[in-house]
């Protein structure tokens, strides 16, 4: 073998290996797909409409009631914005990781990106419409454009694309009292179902693959368009820019002082928890009204899980930064390396056990008993990520998606000794 050629090998490009792996962000993620699953519990064993207006389906009174609203303050929300922060991170982490060895960046992104889409497009119409991967997708296409950028052009754009929402929100309850009567009909029934139409989501639900898709194609493709517009694109987008400049401050890679993640938990924890509780009370007081809650009311927790998540990432960082809690750092990294594949196992067995074609619990299940399904499942996934990266270099979904995006089958198992 000539000297070119060992040039050429030791610039192919390939994936992180685990041992080039940032602990922390590891951590972090490992909790954001932990955390998600505490909302999402929600689309899974009830209707569409309980997720955003908890009085149009289910009791919602004494312990029922207090779990909707410890879920809400302290996880709606919040982790979906950890994940999307991260996310832009490793757009940051993939290019600087090439072009540090002389590679291309574009190529590999895109081909991920697609990859990534045509998985989530799978996940959405086969499995859960609340998928988040496709416009994680689509945000990835645009946000990579921006890697280079400095990191407060990053964030002071990130913030004023995470208000487009809040500003088309505010305009559209400004306009009701020139809604025709059809419009105002339609947006009331969404917000709060009548009993024909609960009837019809509970029972595809509770039918057979094929019954489902009744009920599941609609939805994925009311979330891929009018969602992603109003919505969802706007504020991914503006979270992966975020998060870019979060990689380039060194907040997410442990690197910023002590005191710096004590003060990220103090104001964000401070600012964003008391915002998200008058929400509710407010909320509360209007009778989830869908005049109010759908549009001002629902703009609380909007800003403030923003403050929330920061002040979770600062905490994150300050345990990872602490000698303490080893063994539970290694448990959420673990989780964190194999978020994809958990992300995707979340809905294999939720669907399973609320769907026709597993246990058939759609519905059936108050929000006490959904949460103890939620810690059921956290032990279940963490024990999988223990055992599974004993043996193995990836998760399922992660070598796919890498062996997809670098065209080439990646190492699977790991070598005697490995890491």
């Amino acid at each position: 073998m000539n000297e070119t050629d060992t040039r050429m090998i030791k610039t192919e490009a390939a994936p992180t290996a685990p041992s080039d792996r940032i602990p922390s962000v590891d951590v972090l993620r490992g909790i954001a797909v932990l955390g998600i699953l505490i909302m999402n519990i929600q689309s899974f064993s009830m209707i569409e409409a309980a997720y955003i207006n908890p009085t149009s389906f289910g009791d919602l009174t004494g312990m029922n009631q207090w779990v909707w609203i410890l879920s809400h303050i302290l996880a709606c929300e919040k982790f979906m914005t950890i994940f999307s922060i991260l996310f832009g991170a490793g757009i940051l982490l993939l290019s600087d990781r090439l072009e540090s060895k002389g590679l291309g960046t574009a190529g590999i992104h895109y081909r991920r990106t697609f990859w990534l889409i045509i998985i989530a497009l799978i996940h959405a119409y086969c499995f859960w419409y609340g998928d988040i991967l496709f416009v994680y997708g689509l945000s990835a296409l645009l946000v990579y454009l921006f890697r280079k950028a400095s990191p407060r052009r990053l964030m002071v754009a990130g913030l004023i694309v995470i208000a487009v929402p809040s500003l088309l929100y505010l305009f559209f309850q400004s306009s009701i009292p020139y809604w025709p009567a059809e419009a105002i009909q339609s947006t009331t029934a969404t917000w709060r179902p009548g009993s024909e139409a609960v009837a019809a989501e509970v029972s595809a639900y509770r039918g057979g693959w094929v019954r489902q898709m009744d009920a599941r194609v609609g939805a994925s493709i009311f979330h891929q368009t009018f969602l992603i517009l109003i919505w969802y694109g706007w504020r991914v987008v503006g979270l992966m820019m975020a998060g870019m400049a979060f990689f380039k401050w060194g907040v997410l890679s442990a690197e910023r002082t002590k005191r710096f993640y004590r003060l990220a938990a103090l104001i964000g924890l401070g600012a964003g928890l008391p915002m998200v509780v008058w929400g509710v009370v407010r909320n509360f007081a209007e009778s989830w009204r869908m005049e109010y809650s759908m549009f001002a009311g629902w703009q609380f927790n909007y800003w403030g899980s923003l403050f929330v998540a920061f002040g979770y990432i600062g905490l994150t960082m300050l345990l990872c930064r602490s000698t303490l809690w080893s063994g539970l750092k290694k448990l959420l990294s673990d989780v964190g390396r194999m978020a994809f594949s958990s992300y995707l196992l979340q809905t294999l067995i939720c669907t399973t056990l609320f769907y026709g074609h597993g246990f058939g619990l759609f519905g059936r299940v108050e929000r006490t008993t959904q949460i103890l399904i939620v810690f059921a499942i956290w032990i279940a996934l963490v024990i999988f990520a223990r055992m599974w990266l004993h043996s193995f270099r990836f998760g399922p979904a992660e070598w796919l998606w890498r062996s997809l995006t670098y065209r080439k089958r990646q190492p699977f198992r790991l070598e005697r000794g490995g890491a």
